[in-house]
């Protein structure tokens, strides 16, 4: 009876452990396709003021993205085009294209508590860091707890990141960053599960570094459409420059 009570105890535990890379590629890829588009609402609240913007995006695999601001009228036309490892803002008060050093990467973009590589994702979670399945919190039986740890000699200011993943698709819902001496910066959560064509993804992301008091950066996608077929004129720095 002993035997058969823990035969049956070991069989309701167990559970199929999923594929670690898969979890990260989708993470990678949340917002991604062959190609999207989309229209994206951004408030910045810091302590003291606060803004909003609004702005098109569009992306081609994970390699090209191109940001192009719309509101608020004084920072409208000031663009955004990574291409491979490359990036580049151009601000039409100035009429001037400045290139971002690769040590500008993990900066602030447009004040907001996003970076450069965020916004842009030059780094890949699944090339750039190792990752190691983690024991749930509480005993949450709904999510995985996934820990990523960079690679020897990749650039990055984060020396953990812990990704909390439903079970049921595969969709993040928050994630937490750590410097190199393990002390949790920010805390990066995804709410609001939407349907964008046939294809499902947080529709807001609420990021709260954790070293300034009140203060957060929340992004709202308004539109988001993928795999249609993109000019191929917009990843360009002809287009960077376009007056619209």
């Amino acid at each position: 009876m002993i035997l058969l009570m823990l035969f049956v105890m070991s069989f309701a535990y167990s559970e199929e452990l999923p594929d670690i890379e898969e979890i990260i590629e989708r993470v990678d890829r949340l917002y991604r396709s062959s190609t999207s588009q989309g229209v994206i609402e951004m408030t910045i609240v810091t302590e003291n003021w606060s803004r909003n913007l609004s702005m098109d995006i569009w992306s081609e695999g994970m390699d090209k993205t191109f940001i192009h601001i719309t509101f608020p009228k004084k920072d409208a036309g000031i663009s955004t085009l990574r291409l491979d490892d490359e990036m580049w803002n151009f601000f039409p008060k100035i009429n001037k294209v400045m290139k971002v050093p690769p040590s500008m990467m993990m900066s602030s973009w447009m004040g907001s508590d996003f970076t450069n590589d965020d916004l842009v994702k030059e780094s890949s979670m699944l090339d750039d860091y190792s990752h190691k399945l983690l024991e749930p919190e509480d005993n949450d039986p709904d999510h995985y707890y996934v820990e990523l740890l960079p690679k020897k000699d990749i650039p990055t200011v984060w020396g953990r990141i812990v990704i909390k993943v439903r079970k049921e698709d595969f969709i993040p819902v928050r994630e937490d960053y750590y410097d190199e001496k393990g002390k949790k910066m920010r805390v990066m959560t995804l709410k609001e599960i939407t349907m964008f064509g046939d294809k499902k993804i947080p529709a807001v992301i609420e990021l709260i570094p954790l070293n300034k008091e009140n203060q957060k950066t929340v992004v709202r996608y308004k539109d988001l459409k993928f795999d249609e077929k993109l000019d191929e004129g917009i990843f360009t720095l002809r287009n960077l420059q376009k007056r619209r």
